[in-house]
């Protein structure tokens, strides 16, 4: 999708723009430094469960209010990655700057603004903070995180980005799908190789003992032995003292390891272009009955996991 303020008149650009990206990201207010001059375009695409955009305007202030998400379920990150200057961020007791070079973590689901005093071009991707978070664990430390691009893994992402802007035109549905997943796992990759986010919560050995299996968990889901046992037998703890760790936390061992695998599922179901079998993805991510699969999806998400394929197969005809 295209948009552009060319496309409305001076009195409404201020108006026409806070819907442009209440449409592409999710609502917000938008207020231009210069309404009656502002100038704006943003093109938009959708990855699969990714959407990935690239704006360009003038200076402009964000708000996030908690009137715009009291009735939203789901939640969203924005990873957001300036190129002609710096971006300000403010959300709950973190105030931060992000040049070029960097990216910015923004948490849709608690109120934040968001500017920049001059003209500046942007990469924004919008991800399910449920996919980061079966991925990296809890998610409310990432918030007004800036992160540098400039080496190592972070380097490596924003390239993928940038390669995807250059090519998204050239490649079909499936294709999209495939390069949405592989900027989720460069992403999250890129956000690991930080201190800050593994560990930066443990503030007691049992929590860093708890921390250290979660991650194992997360990285062995397809891995059909996964189990209690295992899990211990790799932090090198006792599996009663693992178990005691998660029962402090208010689920099980075996509950989080399904937790995490249906929302594999959920991505993979979401995915249109997508010709695997439900019982394939399932079977893929640990699950052996379908029937018992079928009634924690349905615990889990409300709906079943046809329904879930049918809702995003039918979205995706329509955007075309």
């Amino acid at each position: 999708m295209h948009y552009s303020t060319a496309q409305c008149d001076e009195a409404n650009k201020n108006e026409y723009w806070a819907q442009t990206l209440s449409e592409a990201y999710f609502p917000l207010s938008a207020e231009c430094h210069n309404k009656s001059e502002f100038e704006g375009t943003l093109d938009s695409w959708s990855l699969g469960i990714l959407g990935l955009s690239e704006m360009e305007c003038d200076g402009v202030l964000y708000r996030r209010k908690r009137t715009h998400f009291a009735n939203k379920k789901d939640s969203s990150l924005l990873i957001t990655i300036p190129h002609k200057g710096d971006v300000h961020f403010k959300q709950s007791s973190r105030d931060t700057k992000c040049s070029a070079g960097g990216f910015l973590v923004e948490r849709g689901d608690m109120p934040y603004e968001f500017w920049h005093g001059k003209r500046n071009k942007l990469w924004v991707l919008k991800v399910p903070t449920a996919s980061v978070r079966s991925r990296l664990g809890a998610t409310d430390r990432l918030g007004a995180l800036t992160f540098d691009a400039t080496q190592g893994v972070g380097s490596f992402f924003v390239g993928a980005v940038r390669n995807t802007i250059q090519c998204v035109g050239k490649i079909n549905d499936a294709a999209r799908d495939v390069a949405g997943q592989q900027l989720l796992e460069l992403l999250c990759l890129a956000m690991r190789s930080d201190d800050r986010i593994l560990d930066s919560s443990s503030s007691t050995i049992r929590a860093a003992h708890l921390q250290r299996a979660e991650q194992f968990i997360r990285d062995n889901l397809m891995n059909p032995n996964l189990s209690s046992k295992l899990v211990a037998e790799s932090c090198g703890i006792s599996l009663r003292y693992l178990q005691r760790l998660f029962a402090e936390s208010d689920h099980s061992i075996v509950g989080y390891i399904r937790d995490k695998r249906l929302t594999r599922c959920e991505e993979a179901l979401k995915m249109a272009n997508d010709t695997s079998t439900v019982a394939n993805i399932a079977y893929k991510w640990g699950f052996y009955d379908q029937a018992q699969f079928c009634k924690h999806y349905r615990n889990r998400f409300g709906c079943t996991p046809t329904e879930t394929r049918k809702k995003s197969r039918l979205g995706a005809g329509n955007a075309v």
